[in-house]
């Protein structure tokens, strides 16, 4: 088997396991980390809904260091969770290990406001 399908085949049995017990609510929405190999993307989503309430990625950033781009957008997704009286959310890490880019991410939307 392949080494890359191999690890997203994993990746993917432990953010099945994870959203099994996350789930976000009017109160506290789910804050929802997706990255890929050039960009992150983040979006706070309200399951009970089925609907996104804000999002933010690096698509739009420079070719900076991708570990800064993940604060800011951390950063950019707490303005816009602001902007809707979103304080609390719950963090959802999509399978990914808490370090470098999610990491990251997670610190920006801690500065930026948001309580988890």
């Amino acid at each position: 088997m392949d080494k890359n399908k191999f690890k997203t085949e994993k990746r993917i049995r432990r953010r099945k396991r994870t959203r099994a017990k996350i789930s976000g609510t009017a109160k506290r929405p789910r804050l929802s980390v997706f990255k890929s190999n050039k960009y992150i993307y983040a979006q706070i989503i309200d399951d009970d809904k089925n609907q996104t309430l804000a999002a933010a990625s690096s698509v739009q950033m420079g070719k900076n260091c991708l570990v800064e781009n993940a604060k800011k957008v951390g950063v950019e997704l707490a303005k816009t969770a602001g902007a809707k009286k979103i304080k609390k959310v719950v963090f959802d890490k999509g399978g990914y290990i808490f370090t470098g880019r999610v990491q990251s991410l997670a610190d920006g939307a801690r500065k930026g406001g948001l309580k988890f």
